[in-house]
């Protein structure tokens, strides 16, 4: 899989330390930064990411900030994304299985680089149960979506 990654300044040493083991997977790794501390503004880089998976140019897309927050919210208003916010490993699998969420969204601040991994293998490995009512309940999310879109 290609999978687009993007962090602020409060994330690029989680997503440094992600990218290798990423990559170790099996896993393409797009990164679009940060590269260092300097101050820089998250939806500038959740929008980069979000636009690469709905795009079809990365399969999914991996974001972090210094709580995963800010990302989440950026990364949910872009058509066609669901991003989930996920700091443990139950979510990092029911996330995939119930919601086929395409971003993951990880806080650096939050959890250590050892869950991190954890997580990230789990989201990755987990593909989307199909399961009527999870199809069903993913539609009506897009049907939101559909309705509250601006018109140009």
């Amino acid at each position: 899989m290609k999978i687009a990654m993007g962090a602020d300044h409060a994330g690029y040493r989680l997503k440094d330390v992600l990218k290798p083991f990423i990559e170790s997977l099996g896993h393409e790794v797009q990164d679009y930064g940060a590269m260092g501390s300097e101050s820089v503004d998250y939806p500038d880089y959740a929008a980069i990411v979000c636009e690469k998976v709905t795009s079809g140019e990365a399969d999914k897309g991996i974001l972090i900030c210094g709580t995963g927050i800010g990302m989440t919210i950026a990364a949910n208003k872009v058509p066609g994304i669901r991003c989930a916010l996920v700091h443990d490993l139950f979510s990092a699998k029911a996330t995939r299985e119930h919601n086929d969420s395409n971003v993951l969204s990880l806080g650096e601040r939050v959890i250590g680089p050892g869950v991190a991994e954890e997580i990230v293998k789990i989201w990755l490995e987990t593909g989307f149960s199909g399961g009527e009512r999870h199809k069903n309940r993913v539609g009506k999310v897009k049907a939101l979506e559909d309705k509250y879109a601006v018109q140009s």
